[in-house]
């Protein structure tokens, strides 16, 4: 292809065509006006939001279910800061988001302008790659290596334009980049992990986000069914491994399921398939220390940063996940092992999903007039649909979600993982719908965090017809510091009560959307299915309780302790 002219906003646009972006998410600003006037003509919708936190979130949503790069855009100064957290939620997803963050005009740079701000340096630690470009003639150039490094590195990248580097002539070419796959990794490696777990006596398989983002469920499935090795999912990847399957087990991680972490505990081989076993991820739930630090550990992963970083490892490979469960399982299979369907792991994990479902259901059982947060998830989660994506924020009701939500396919759970910041929900609920209009999407929300975004980005999704369905889980508190102020501070509450939320749902209606106020377990089916049916943005306002007799245990017991008060006037705040 022969190089043409063309202005640097097109040949940035056109390159955005050329990677296949349909949308785009921010807030209008005049720094890259001259790149924006040219979305209606190239086929991009400018997703307009209320917030530019909520822009980065929908394009992170939006390429965890579609798998590719997608595009935030903001004014440069304080709308590029905006996209700071939520950038950084995309790193730990390993989310290929790309932020074009315009800044101050080249002969401005360091006079103190306008709005202006050193930019790269607040971006450098979440994201895999940023670039300034200090050229105009390189525009697509640069544009391009942002997409390529998104997707080979599978993470946030950052393209920095000076404002009046949108403006001029320049001659270049357009083209897609390539997507590079990181293969089986080492093939002595790979051969080692077959010999490990054709002699476990009880291998166990952690299905992590790789899993998902690597399109290899299929292949997972097949090597756990040869194997007869249980499954678990790694925290918040619920949609890792399907929760159907006689091998699934549930996810480990705060709030997880007790037979998901029972069965990893009797392991003598691990086989941990996408996942970085990150330390909150592993930590003792429901007093079970179950990590099974004795078993042998294989680890697989396109990251190489989290290879051995948190667990000792036996063997390490850098590997795609589909690839490389395919040809393990080619691998087994070619050591003729004489490998049996082993029925008593299959009924090991029977009977303790029996137990934890028990369990659950005497957890979930309230009959309490004020809705109880356990029953109240299990009516929502046998209500959604199948095939529903659900996106799931942070604090104690979204966390006590993960032992009820449950997935049969992978991309269905979107989830803030371990940046754990309060309202990325709904923003990513925004453009998963976008990337799967035909799925029910939910966001599920505490009422604080959708208080954060949710609120104020209803009005986007009426405005730019995205039919989401929010959950607020309205118990009047900031349920999870809650708890600790109540195990850890006699019940003295500073700044955990919301005494005075408005109705969320006549607020919906107000902003345009289909507003539910349910306070009953019996309305719960009722009001999903219509909700559903509506193709409406909808907000279900769920009145729970809260405090102490219904929250889940605090989020950190490895980082809290006891207080100690020395100075008189605080010695009656000392623990008792």
């Amino acid at each position: 292809m022969s190089k043409i002219k063309m202005t640097p906003s097109e040949a940035l646009v056109e390159t955005l065509v050329a990677e296949g972006v349909r949308e785009a998410f921010g807030i209008v600003g005049s720094a890259y006006m001259d790149a924006l006037d040219l979305f209606p003509d190239a086929g991009i919708r400018f997703i307009s939001v209320a917030h530019e936190q909520a822009a980065c979130h929908a394009a992170d949503g939006l390429a965890r279910v579609t798998g590719r790069p997608q595009v935030c855009i903001a004014q440069n100064g304080p709308g590029a800061a905006n996209f700071v957290s939520a950038m950084t939620a995309a790193y730990w997803a390993h989310s290929p988001v790309v932020a074009i963050t315009p800044e101050t005009g080249s002969m401005g740079i360091g006079t103190g302008g306008f709005q202006e701000l050193d930019q790269m340096p607040m971006f450098d630690r979440q994201t895999i790659y940023q670039v300034r470009v200090n050229r105009p003639e390189r525009m697509a150039e640069l544009a391009r290596r942002c997409f390529y490094m998104a997707k080979t590195e599978n993470g946030p990248t950052q393209l920095n334009i000076p404002r009046d580097y949108f403006y001029g002539l320049c001659e270049d070419e357009v083209y897609p980049t390539l997507v590079v796959s990181r293969g089986v990794g080492s093939r002595a490696a790979l051969e080692e992990a077959a010999r490990l777990l054709a002699k476990a006596k009880y291998p166990v398989i952690v299905a992590g986000g790789g899993v998902s983002q690597g399109n290899a469920l299929e292949e997972t499935k097949a090597l756990a069914e040869y194997l007869t090795a249980p499954v678990v999912n790694s925290y918040l990847h619920n949609d890792s491994f399907p929760a159907g399957h006689e091998l699934a087990c549930g996810p480990i991680g705060y709030c997880g399921s007790k037979a998901a972490m029972r069965t990893i505990a009797k392991a003598d081989v691990v086989l941990a398939l996408g996942c970085r076993l990150g330390p909150f991820g592993t930590l003792p739930q429901y007093d079970i220390d179950y990590w099974p630090n004795k078993a042998r550990l294989i680890q697989v992963d396109v990251d190489a940063k989290v290879l051995g970083l948190s667990k000792k490892v036996d063997v390490a490979s850098l590997a795609d996940c589909k690839e490389y469960a395919a040809e393990l399982l080619a691998a087994l299979k070619a050591l003729d092992a004489g490998l049996a369907r082993n029925e008593d792991r299959i009924g090991d994990v029977a009977r303790e999903k029996q137990v934890w479902n028990e369990e659950l259901e005497q957890w979930s059982s309230s009959t309490a007039k004020l809705m109880h947060p356990r029953r109240f998830l299990r009516e929502l989660a046998a209500a959604m649909p199948e095939g529903s994506i659900v996106a799931t924020d942070i604090g104690n009701n979204s966390s006590m979600a993960n032992s009820y939500f449950k997935f049969s396919g992978i991309r269905q759970h979107i989830a803030a993982l371990s940046w754990g910041n309060c309202g990325f929900a709904y923003g990513a609920a925004m453009g998963a719908k976008l990337g799967r209009p035909e799925a029910p999407v939910f966001a599920f929300q505490g009422d604080g965090a959708y208080g954060i975004s949710g609120l104020s980005e209803v009005m986007t999704a009426v405005r730019e017809n995205i039919p989401v369905i929010a959950v607020v889980a309205n118990n009047h508190e900031w349920g999870a510091e809650k708890k600790n102020q109540i195990d850890y501070y006699d019940n003295r509450f500073v700044g955990t009560n919301l005494r005075e939320n408005p109705n969320y749902a006549k607020l919906a209606e107000d902003m345009g959307a289909k507003g539910y106020r349910v306070e009953d377990y019996e309305e719960v089916r009722d009001v999903v299915r219509d909700a559903v049916a509506s193709g409406r943005p909808c907000v279900i306002d769920a009145v729970i309780e809260g405090g102490a007799k219904v929250l889940a245990e605090p989020f950190r017991r490895d980082a809290l302790k006891m207080p100690e008060r020395y100075l008189k006037k605080y010695a009656h705040l000392k623990a008792k």
